[in-house]
């Protein structure tokens, strides 16, 4: 994460010394285009204040007039076209810096403002490929981090504002009268607004998924808190969707400064709901890759993760699907010549008739593995604990050996993270579970992984909002 953010760093300082850069290289002039009616012809250009903006070569380019501008001192100068009837055209209200640029207030354009859509455009699509890279190139116990959320995540905003910025700059180069800067500084400061309204019919279709799923999982488990956690997070993505499209829907009249607060707020709301659509995207994503792993068979130890099971010391669909996948990965490694460790992990609860690992033990018993290569651990209450205290198992029988942990499908990614806490480095498998079964599951382990981590994601969210309103303020 670290090195992905040096590289953004430096990314966006070089762009913005190349940005200055062009403006300065540019000094020397300004282009205006203006659209015309009628006869071109039949206009005549002067200069309100010569001794600020001086007229350069005038010429017709099509219906359009070019009319080449040149600053000769800092201030506040017009630029009128009027026609040869008498009747008033256009007046250009310009700008000019004291360092010698020209920008034109009426549609926001400044001198080489290409240079700095064409860099925002290249720093957005660059930020993509570096987290594209990063989150393709992170494999085994190094995939199993909150990096690899941000990457999954922010990559697709980041694609997504590149894309429209991309957009945008090559039709300012095609047709700058109609696509000014100004719609180049919507989509700069407005990117959150932009990436919801896109990514919009992808949300309602996730939460109308997942909504399905949970009334599928009601259908066969007693309703719980837990078993509605699906159905409460679709209801928040459809109001939160709803919401964002009537606040950015709403007509506005009032001052311009009463104008920049909504439209701040406008920002806000976009940016608060964004950052948590891209975790969760990330979340998903990460789990999704996660649980379709296939590892090399090389390892030398396979700890499989406990979980309830029946009074009678029979395992429940759920501990047979993480017992089962790790049986297979075992024969699979048999065939191919290694001989692994199977590590059952998990205490026993205080409703439980012995520890969940003796438990699985007696099931890999029955499957024919030999006693010697079941190692229980029979000390841990929870996912960290089966990691901590399988790896002193592992560190005292072949410290130096490979290892792969079994568990649910949805539960591979966040085993993984705690793996990586307790210092086992090891890559996860996942066992199938029923379809309706496993999103629901899945979103709580999301809204776990997020909640180990509310301070520092509070502090991020807080970063990017006074950035954006920042961007609103200026670019507004």
């Amino acid at each position: 994460m670290k090195r992905a953010f040096r590289q953004i760093a430096v990314l966006a300082a070089l762009l913005l010394v190349l940005v200055g850069l062009a403006r300065l290289a540019f000094f020397q002039g300004f282009t205006l285009v203006v659209p015309l009616y009628g006869d071109p012809d039949a206009y005549r250009v002067e200069a309100q204040d010569p001794d600020i903006l001086r007229l350069g070569e005038v010429s017709r380019q099509g219906d359009k007039l070019r009319i080449e501008i040149e600053p000769q001192r800092a201030g506040d100068g017009d630029i009128l076209i009027r026609d040869l009837s008498g009747n008033t055209g256009r007046l250009f209200p310009f700008h000019v810096s004291p360092l010698m640029t020209v920008y034109n207030k009426s549609d926001g354009s400044f001198t080489g403002d290409l240079a700095m859509m064409i860099a925002v455009a290249v720093f957005w699509l660059t930020v993509s490929a570096i987290m594209g890279w990063e989150f393709f190139h992170s494999r085994g116990p190094a995939f199993y981090s909150y990096a690899s959320i941000y990457y999954a995540g922010f990559g697709i905003f980041s694609l997504v504002s590149g894309g429209m910025m991309s957009r945008v700059t090559v039709m300012h180069l095609i047709r700058s009268d109609s696509f000014s800067m100004l719609d180049a500084y919507s989509t700069i400061n407005g990117a959150s607004q932009i990436f919801m309204k896109v990514t919009t019919p992808l949300v309602i279709a996730f939460a109308a998924a997942m909504a399905v799923s949970n009334i599928a999982l009601l259908r066969h488990e007693r309703p719980r808190m837990r078993n509605v956690l699906g159905l409460g997070v679709s209801l928040l993505l459809l109001l939160g969707v709803g919401l964002g499209w009537l606040l950015f829907g709403m007509d506005f009249s009032g001052s311009e400064r009463e104008g920049r607060i909504f439209a701040t707020a406008q920002n806000v709301y976009a940016t608060v709901f964004v950052y948590f659509e891209c975790m969760l995207a990330g979340s998903v994503i990460c789990g999704i890759r996660a649980a379709r792993h296939r590892p090399a068979p090389d390892k030398d130890f396979i700890v499989i993760l406990g979980c309830w099971f029946r009074p009678d010391g029979s395992l429940p669909p759920l501990l047979r699907g993480r017992v089962d996948r790790a049986l297979a990965f075992w024969r699979e490694e048999k065939a191919a010549g290694k001989d692994a460790v199977l590590i059952p992990s998990g205490g026993q609860g205080p409703d439980e008739t012995m520890p969940e690992a003796e438990a699985m033990r007696r099931y890999l018993l029955s499957q024919g593995i030999p006693e010697d290569r079941i190692f229980p651990e029979t000390r841990s209450r929870n996912t960290f604990e089966n990691m901590a205290f399988s790896k002193k198992i592992i560190d005292e029988t072949r410290p130096e050996g490979k290892a792969v942990f079994a568990t649910t499908n949805y539960h591979v990614f966040r085993s993984g993270v705690w793996a990586v806490k307790a210092g086992l480095r090891a890559e996860g498998i996942g066992g199938k579970t029923r379809w309706w079964f496993w999103p629901n599951a899945f979103m709580r382990e999301c809204v776990g992984l997020l909640q180990r981590r509310w301070k520092q994601e509070l502090v991020l969210l807080a970063l990017l909002v006074g950035f954006f309103v920042l961007l609103n303020m200026v670019l507004d």
